[in-house]
């Protein structure tokens, strides 16, 4: 399987990009192909008014390399890892433009709009958020809106990953160990179960089956 990491940081070495790379360890250790963008280097404007701004072959006008990034690999990946540090509680505007952007080629105007639509959707998704506040409210912004971008794009949001830090490097030394749960996020990024249960939801009352040579001792 193939792993994207989107870190939104403009700080190449600083904590979010950090578990982003963590994650992506985890996912190499289990045989993935694994990738990290830093998007300051690719995401100069934000989303215009495609209406007036759109090139006349339906292209977006804006030139820099979100094009290229959008279609060549984020549409070929497996699973998204979106990192972002905490920024006035929310997400960093760089990954705001990322998603934003997203409109501009999924709308009918974009000559290859109906092939964005359908390889954007059904990825896995992890999320690695840093921030200095250990107050617990303060990323559920950004834990809300990941779940929400998951809902409607129909990923399976397998997990979100927090750690406490400022300056760089710092977060290794946070005591929940959030590297640690990044690795392991990523070894299991295609394992793990997602559900979303309703009401009339079919449940068969077991999370996690017993592995068979368990079953057979117990018998």
């Amino acid at each position: 399987m193939r792993v994207l990491a989107l870190s939104s940081s403009p700080r190449k070495d600083g904590n979010s990009r950090l578990l982003a790379q963590a994650v992506l360890d985890g996912a190499a250790s289990r045989g993935h192909e694994v990738e990290i963008v830093d998007l300051c280097d690719v995401v100069k404007a934000p989303l215009g008014d495609c209406r007036t701004c759109r090139r006349s072959d339906g292209r977006c006008s804006i030139d820099d390399g979100y094009e290229d990034l959008l279609l060549h690999r984020v549409l070929s990946a497996d699973a998204l890892v979106m990192a972002t540090p905490l920024y006035w509680y929310g997400i960093s505007g760089q990954l705001k433009i990322f998603i934003d952007r997203i409109f501009c080629h999924a709308k009918a105007g974009f000559p290859a709009h109906e092939d964005v639509k359908r390889r954007i959707m059904n990825k896995r998704l992890a999320v690695v958020i840093t921030a200095e506040e250990t107050y617990p409210g303060a990323t559920l912004g950004v834990s809300a809106q990941m779940q929400e971008l998951a809902r409607y794009l129909r990923h399976d949001l397998v997990g979100i990953v927090r750690g406490v830090a400022n300056s760089r490097g710092e977060v290794t030394r946070d005591p929940a160990g959030p590297v640690a749960q990044a690795f392991g996020l990523g070894v299991r990024l295609f394992d793990l179960s997602v559900t979303d249960y309703r009401m009339d939801s079919i449940r068969d009352g077991v999370i996690w089956p017993a592995e068979p040579d368990t079953l057979s001792n117990s018998v």
